[in-house]
């Protein structure tokens, strides 16, 4: 191990086993530290002589960036980057960088297996035989998925994912996403090949028709200011009667008060959720314990392949940003000073 390398110091990974990244970062002459925790002093104190910062989900505002002298550059353990101020890094001349698509496929994976338990009422019939009878049966019966429209909102890799494994098998898949607020032309008068049509059949359209028109909305957008509780009261108000609803991406893309109500009037029938506005959520969480809630506990992205391989991709971006001073995935563009 170099007694003398940059400092690497990893702050969280939860359950997931850093010694392959450590391994990775110290072949490439760093000296590498793992802490295990997301509190800010104690981060500010152990890493403050860090060149880099390995971090899951530990909270990393302009504060702690400003206890942290030596550091260059902030390397996530996750797609999304929402737990650091992006602005602040850049300003300081830090680096902010993602894993991308490393669990693309056991996300979307997921959001469709939550899907299909949702429709068939599996939450309800697992109940059997201790809490569902023989002839039990749901107030609201399953749905045949030849019948239903399914409503992708965010079309990102997980998300094209998403609506390649529903297009088959349902009536029709509409998809939605914010970079791209245009309608995408009917299948006959589109491009061989072009757009989702070639990937799973989709059909891009606007928001409200999403809204308006699907029985299953999962959604995979990132979490911005932008998008933050966009799934809000007047969006569940402009939603079709019964409605199914699938949230993989982050918990705060919904108003939990607001779903809390679509489930009490039924404007939802049932919602399948592995995010929550605050993690772990709080078992007094009306959401956690609501008859026509299933849950699961972050675990979207969780297979054989990701337990290694985000840890190997999040420190991949250091070493590639130490030998060539630009990481593999990043989300700003820092003003570095000149030397």
């Amino acid at each position: 191990m170099p007694d003398n390398g940059p400092l690497a110091v990893y702050t969280d990974t939860d359950d997931l086993d850093p010694d392959s990244g450590c391994q990775l970062l110290r072949d490439n002459g760093f000296r590498a530290e793992v802490l295990q925790t997301r509190d800010p002093d104690v981060i500010a104190r152990e890493a403050a002589g860090a060149t880099a910062l390995l971090v899951g989900y530990a909270p990393i505002d302009r504060a702690l960036l400003l206890r942290l002298p030596n550091l260059k550059i902030v390397a996530l353990l996750s797609r999304g980057h929402d737990n650091v101020d992006v602005d602040a890094a850049a300003e300081l001349g830090i680096w902010v960088c993602t894993v991308g698509d490393v669990a693309a496929e056991e996300v979307a994976t997921h959001a469709w297996t939550l899907t299909l338990a949702l429709i068939r009422r599996l939450p309800f019939f697992a109940g059997f035989p201790t809490t569902c009878g023989w002839l039990d049966r749901p107030t609201s019966l399953p749905r045949r998925l030849s019948e239903m429209t399914v409503g992708v909102l965010g079309l990102g890799s997980t998300g094209r994912r998403y609506a390649a494994l529903a297009a088959p098998t349902v009536r029709e898949v509409l998809g939605f996403d914010i970079r791209t607020d245009r309608p995408e032309p009917a299948a006959g008068n589109r491009p061989a090949g072009t757009g989702l049509a070639g990937i799973g059949g989709a059909r891009v359209t606007d928001l409200d028709s999403v809204l308006s028109r699907s029985d299953v909305i999962s959604l995979h957008l990132p979490l911005t200011e932008g998008t933050r509780e966009f799934l809000g009261e007047n969006a569940f108000a402009r939603m079709r009667q019964g409605v199914h609803l699938i949230n993989v991406a982050r918990g705060t893309l919904i108003d939990s008060a607001a779903l809390r109500h679509a489930l009490d009037t039924g404007r939802v029938t049932a919602a399948a959720l592995d995010v929550f506005d605050t993690e772990p959520p709080d078992p007094a969480d009306p959401l956690i314990g609501h008859p026509n809630v299933l849950s699961t506990p972050h675990v979207a992205y969780l297979s054989d392949a990701t337990t290694r391989g985000y840890i190997v991709a999040q420190a991949q971006n250091v070493v590639q940003w130490m030998q060539t001073g630009t990481p593999v995935l990043a989300v700003n563009d820092p003003v570095v000073p000149v030397p």
